[in-house]
């Protein structure tokens, strides 16, 4: 009966976590279509006239014109462009909806928790290498990266839970 209630206990643990994995992988995902009115957005927040050059600014004001900028020019007139970020937020929802069957079948599909500590990892020389070559400011590239370091603490905690269940059950 004790291993029973510790059973239902770990489970629901693996559950809420994964739900929160879900929720902010999805999120993530879906920001990424609306990109052109989230900077607009930024903008106004920043206090960046849009009107205005972007050398005007410095610093993170100066960054976020000059995205803002570039995103709403090539929007304009090139708007193909914004498929690959629909394709990126696509690929977040598709990677979101992997872990149903994580929620579902915790023990059956550990190898997803496997897979995704990886996909944390890789997040780190991605950026860094792409973010390089595409000129993306360093400070911006260590937010990126911290995309992954934050997305493996929920990960780590997922896979002792795991190991803690398959005491129990097996």
């Amino acid at each position: 009966m004790k291993n029973l209630v510790l059973e239902k206990q770990i489970i629901l643990k693996i559950r809420v976590l994964t739900l929160i994995f879900i929720a902010a992988l999805a999120v993530s995902g879906l920001t990424a279509f609306p990109l052109e009115t989230e900077l607009g957005l930024a903008t106004q927040f920043l206090g960046i006239n849009t009107a205005l050059p972007v050398e005007n600014y410095n610093g993170l004001q100066k960054w976020i014109a000059f995205v803002y900028q570039g995103v709403s020019q090539t929007n304009a007139q090139f708007p193909f462009m914004a498929y690959g970020t629909d394709w990126l937020a696509f690929a977040h929802l598709i990677i979101a909806a992997a872990f149903i069957g994580f929620y579902r079948e915790p023990l059956r599909n550990k190898w997803l928790i496997t897979w995704a500590l990886i996909a944390c990892a890789a997040i780190i020389p991605m950026a860094m290498i792409c973010g390089a070559i595409r000129q993306i400011p360093f400070g911006w590239r260590l937010i990126d990266c911290s995309f992954g370091i934050f997305g493996v603490i929920p990960l780590i905690w997922l896979k002792n839970l795991i190991k803690k269940l398959e005491k129990i059950i097996l």
